[in-house]
């Protein structure tokens, strides 16, 4: 392999990385805690919203489940985190978010973790710079594209995620 191609190709990685909506997160970043030009949230959810929220994110997860994780992905081929929560707003909520998950992060108002509902955006830190989200379902359970098994559903509380919570928005 020519050295002219190999060194083409990595740069095209970072370059991909840098711009993926999984990808990294600028250091000292914060993000803010007003809400966007969107209409007024909903401020009484009822059960059957929440009931109707869930049926629509198990819909999704029938759909989607296993596609693999691919680095600025976004269709069934592979999918990333942020590209993944963008297409379920989108396809089953007729909600537009942007692509990112630093834009995502920005999007809606931000919840306490203990006022979390089905449908909303929760983040993690996954490293240093580096963000995750997933959309919350009931009982702790959220809906993502997990870099090692594709989309699945997680539980907030298994270690992994518990000490990489960083925040929750709500979107709608």
């Amino acid at each position: 392999m020519n050295s002219s191609f190999l060194l083409h190709f990595l740069l095209f990685g970072l370059i991909a990385a840098l711009l993926s909506g999984c990808g990294v997160y600028r250091t000292g970043s914060q993000a803010p805690v007003g809400s966007t030009d969107r209409p007024p949230m909903m401020t009484v959810v009822t059960d059957e919203a929440v009931s109707s929220v869930q049926q629509q994110l198990h819909s999704a997860h029938n759909e989607w489940q296993g596609t693999p994780y691919r680095l600025g992905g976004s269709s069934l081929n592979g999918v990333d985190c942020s590209a993944f929560t963008q297409i379920v707003f989108r396809d089953f909520f007729e909600l537009n978010l942007p692509r990112h998950t630093s834009e995502q992060i920005q999007a809606g108002t931000g919840i306490r973790r203990s006022a979390i509902q089905p449908g909303d955006l929760i983040f993690f830190r996954t490293s240093r710079g580096v963000l995750h989200v997933g959309i919350a379902m009931s009982g702790g359970d959220f809906l993502h594209a997990s870099l090692s098994s594709g989309v699945m559903i997680s539980n907030i509380s298994q270690s992994y995620w518990a000490g990489r919570y960083l925040g929750a928005r709500r979107v709608f």
